[in-house]
């Protein structure tokens, strides 16, 4: 930790803010994520279009604070999307 002049300090905080910010947003998009992949995987669709819908949401919003990298974010939506899609066609 820098610790010689006032703007290095200030610096420091202003990190630790952020990555605790940016960890709490990668977190809920995880689980967000996670319970998509969960619906698809036991073949409950309508649960899976729900949690499809609030994942794409938090991705979208992590996109657009800068935590997440639009293309990553868009390319994720994509999987999701074609993972649901695949299971609305099956049955």
């Amino acid at each position: 930790m820098a610790n010689r002049h006032k703007s290095a300090i200030k610096r420091n905080r202003q990190n630790a803010t952020r990555n605790d910010r940016n960890r709490v947003v990668r977190s809920r998009v995880k689980t967000d994520v996670r319970k998509v992949r969960e619906a698809v995987d036991r073949k409950d669709l309508p649960n899976a279009e729900t949690e499809l819908r609030q994942a794409v949401k938090e991705l979208a919003k992590a996109a657009s604070k800068g935590i997440l990298h639009p293309r990553n974010a868009s390319r994720r939506i994509s999987r999701l999307s074609k993972r649901v899609a695949t299971l609305k066609h099956a049955s």
